[in-house]
């Protein structure tokens, strides 16, 4: 068994055992203008923090839904913000923004990670740390621009003990908090940080809650993740550019797995699992080719890297995606890439390695 499979293997019986346990105490990385990227990863990029594998970091994140003033003026109560969303939005550097517009926490450099390596992020924990969440649209933008030519925002109450956002009298919806925008470094400098693309990033799967793990294959050494865009909740699609738009702070365990280059079955587009799923992605400009790689992304895992389960032949993974999988449109609006996944119950396997 190739080194990069026996060690996709270990992480697979580490990753089933949900919610995880971790003896250590976090690392904390709060938000500040020296702890923030705006707009991008950057293989380039001085660390905010260094850990190793293992290691459990807090990591507290904004929102895209602008600074104090605006947010104000929208309906946000002064006392629901927190100072440091003034500290990051007087005190970043402009001539560091872009090209993106997302307000991502890190770098988070993990020891010894390489080109070829595969870093597991294991969610532990999501807390929404205000009682408020926007929903904004803007002219020209969105899955249906000419049909909404102008911008509104429109602020969401957020019920945290109940986990209730107040739509609209008689709307009430249920909290599912993830962040649309988790991700690593591209090989070399500065790299957009809306279309997601084989870092992860921009993703906006709202599978990806506390409870899940997601496996990104890495280019760039120390792999320098970021967080951030945090969702109170979404729908698929996510249509009219934006989610549920919160702040959040998240627990993750950083677990490193080397891998090689020349392993064929070695990780190449991100991966995610939840207790109950496995799921495939795929990303790309148009959303044929998006769902495409979506789907040959799971018949690959099935048929070549499932730690779990007696691979299948290509033909039956195929055939299985058919009858008992589901393909869902992730998100239509982080232009220029749209995403797909691909959902796999787990209840199916009754067999294990």
């Amino acid at each position: 068994m190739p080194v990069c499979s026996r060690l996709i293997v270990a992480a697979a019986t580490l990753f089933a055992l949900a919610p995880f346990a971790s003896a250590q105490q976090p690392q904390k990385l709060l938000a500040t203008p020296q702890t923030i990227v705006w707009g991008n990863y950057n293989g380039m990029a001085k660390p905010a923090l260094t850990v190793k594998s293992g290691d459990t970091v807090a990591i507290q994140t904004l929102s895209t839904c602008g600074p104090a003033a605006r947010l104000m003026a929208a309906g946000v109560d002064r006392k629901d913000i927190p100072t440091y969303v003034d500290d990051i939005y007087s005190n970043f550097p402009a001539t560091e923004k872009g090209p993106g517009g997302h307000i991502l926490t890190g770098p988070v450099a993990i020891e010894g990670a390489k080109a070829g390596d595969v870093l597991e992020v294991r969610i532990q924990k999501i807390d929404i740390d205000v009682p408020w969440a926007c929903n904004s649209f803007g002219a020209g933008r969105g899955f249906l621009p000419d049909d909404f030519p102008y911008s509104r925002t429109k602020i969401i109450p957020l019920d945290r003990e109940k986990m209730i956002g107040h739509f609209a009298p008689g709307v009430d919806i249920p909290l599912h908090p993830f962040f649309g925008s988790m991700g690593i470094a591209t090989p070399g400098g500065k790299s957009d940080s809306a279309p997601p693309w084989m870092n992860a990033g921009n993703m906006d799967n709202k599978e990806m809650v506390a409870g899940t793990v997601l496996y990104i294959p890495i280019n760039t050494p120390g792999a320098n993740f970021e967080v951030g865009d945090g969702h109170a909740g979404q729908g698929n699609g996510e249509v009219d550019i934006t989610a549920m738009e919160t702040q959040l702070t998240g627990t993750f365990e950083f677990i490193l797995h080397k891998g090689s280059l020349t392993d064929p079955t070695r990780l190449v587009w991100p991966r995610g699992e939840t207790p109950t799923q496995y799921i495939a992605m795929g990303f790309h400009e148009d959303l044929k080719r998006a769902t495409e790689m979506a789907v040959r992304n799971m018949i690959t895992f099935l048929s070549e890297q499932n730690p779990d389960h007696p691979h299948l032949s290509r033909e039956d993974a195929y055939s299985l995606i058919s009858v008992s999988c589901d393909v869902d449109i992730t998100q239509l609006v982080d232009l220029p890439r749209v995403g797909v996944h691909v959902m796999c119950p787990k209840n199916m396997f009754t067999s294990t390695k």
